[in-house]
């Protein structure tokens, strides 16, 4: 749902109809404006989609006291409940821009609360054996969503009848609508909370039972152990969001705001959920636009697909590092390629097919090198390097940051675009070069680390051992 409705919301916003009905200055604009840098600088029209991201940074805060008190599964529940609402609010017949923002504000929230609880619930419930894989499941669902996504826009952009936009939200409401449905019915018929959550709010018998049934056997008392454990530390921290400033959560609390901040600075956002306006604003025809859209969406599906398989295997650094090689490359070419044709004046004349054969690859394969490495590693690591008594307020911050540094990017990047140009994109391979640096150094392998012991890994790394101290229930609990 979340990657459905991202990926939705870029592609509306080409369609003539759209424009006509509610931002005809726009409209207009575009077809006087020569300079194809500057054709959709607009930061009302950003507005209509960087609302779907200030929205879920306010959400995914309310959710953690939330999840906290009342249980992972449950926040997923009312994260599907804001959805559902969003949707039934879209497929109003007569719209006016006052809604869709309402739409919009309610679907963000569904996006903050389902980003703060699913990674949690992931990372609780796997084997740590596997949980990388099936943590990554979370991110294919969302690129899965931008797909299909895609692949409505450019159906219904085809239509000729001046209200594909309306049709395009109608029948993208009616198959959300749905599997969200669907969706709201499993936590009622199944109620299978995380043990550790289960533990934490005093159902120590319900959760054992719920451990061997993931797990498959009895044999669960040394697991079962550590995890009353870890529930008794994490009582003592009554106020979740203070402790967080503590010394000890330093080189978590760091990562859970530096990994979102660079993944925005690799340009992720503005290629994967905006691309059927990056390549309209570079020359293409709207129709064409929304067709490498949906090619580019394939080839982040795929990709997304091969780092399943590969996250448990080869690590989280290794991933990291192998995946900013191929984005830095293909930045370089992409402004390369764009400074080539547009120059500073934006005026591409004609473009010949090798040029967009070019564009078009060097966009598909940086969207693979995010699908495998930044993209569902930016959800995976900071949910799984939290203790449990800090971990529903930090994934609420690593959500929020995403958020909100998603909000800044979406919000001006039409007019960034327009005074950058071209080095826009080598804005973003400079960052690359930062971020990688950043991770070599100081991102320890959490590869087959089990959640509840992963403070081993930041006791034994040669930078932040100085800040996480080996301590015990007893030591934790005399601080407070």
């Amino acid at each position: 749902m979340a990657g459905y409705v991202l990926g939705m919301a870029g592609g509306v916003t080409l369609m003539d109809s759209f424009l006509k009905e509610f931002y005809p200055e726009v409209y207009q604009n575009h077809n006087i404006i020569n300079d194809q840098y500057c054709k959709f600088d607009s930061p009302i029209l950003t507005w209509f989609i960087s609302s779907l991201y200030l929205a879920a940074m306010i959400g995914s805060l309310l959710a953690s006291t939330f999840t906290r008190l009342y249980g992972r599964l449950e926040t997923r529940f009312f994260g599907n409940l804001f959805f559902h609402f969003g949707i039934m609010v879209w497929c109003f017949p007569q719209q006016q821009s006052s809604m869709l923002m309402v739409g919009c504000v309610l679907l963000g929230f569904g996006i903050g609360w389902t980003f703060q609880s699913v990674p949690i619930y992931i990372s609780e419930f796997a084997p740590y054996k596997y949980r990388g894989s099936l943590n990554m499941l979370f991110q294919l669902t969302i690129t899965i969503g931008i797909f299909v996504a895609n692949v409505f826009n450019y159906i219904f952009s085809r239509m000729e009848s001046g209200e594909e936009w309306f049709v395009n939200l109608l029948y993208y409401a009616t198959f959300p609508a749905v599997m969200t449905t669907l969706s709201l019915m499993f936590p009622l018929i199944f109620r299978l909370d995380t043990p550790i959550s289960l533990i934490v709010r005093g159902f120590n018998k319900r959760a054992k039972i719920t451990l061997i049934r993931i797990r498959g056997t009895t044999d669960v008392k040394e697991e079962f152990e550590d995890l009353l454990v870890t529930s008794e530390s994490s009582k003592v921290v009554k106020h979740p969001w203070v402790s967080l400033l503590k010394r000890q959560y330093r080189p978590q609390l760091t990562f859970a705001i530096v990994i979102p901040f660079f993944q925005q600075l690799t340009g992720m956002n503005v290629i994967v959920y905006n691309a059927p306006v990056l390549f309209k604003t570079i020359g293409f025809e709207a129709n064409a636009s929304l067709l490498f859209a949906m090619i580019t969406g394939c080839c982040n599906v795929i990709a997304t697909l091969v780092s399943i398989f590969t996250v448990d295997k080869f690590g989280r650094r290794s991933l990291f590092l192998k995946g900013v090689i191929q984005m830095f490359i293909c930045q370089i070419v992409i402004a390369i390629a764009i400074a080539c044709k547009f120059g500073f004046d934006g005026n591409p004349r004609m473009l010949p097919k090798w040029y967009v054969i070019v564009v078009v690859c060097g966009i598909c394969v940086y969207v693979t090198g995010i699908a495998w490495s930044w993209g569902p590693l930016g959800c995976l690591v900071p949910s799984e390097i939290f203790p449990l008594e800090v971990r529903s307020s930090a994934q609420s911050i690593t959500v929020s940051m995403n958020m909100i540094f998603t909000f800044v990017v979406i919000q001006n990047f039409t007019n960034i675009f327009c005074h950058m140009k071209f080095g826009l994109f080598i804005f973003f391979a400079c960052f690359i070069i930062v971020m990688s640096t950043f991770i070599d150094s100081l991102l320890p392998e959490t590869k087959e680390v089990p959640i509840e012991k992963m403070h081993v890994v930041w006791q034994s790394h040669p930078y932040w051992k100085k800040f996480d101290k080996q301590t015990d229930v007893t030591t934790i609990m005399n601080e407070y």
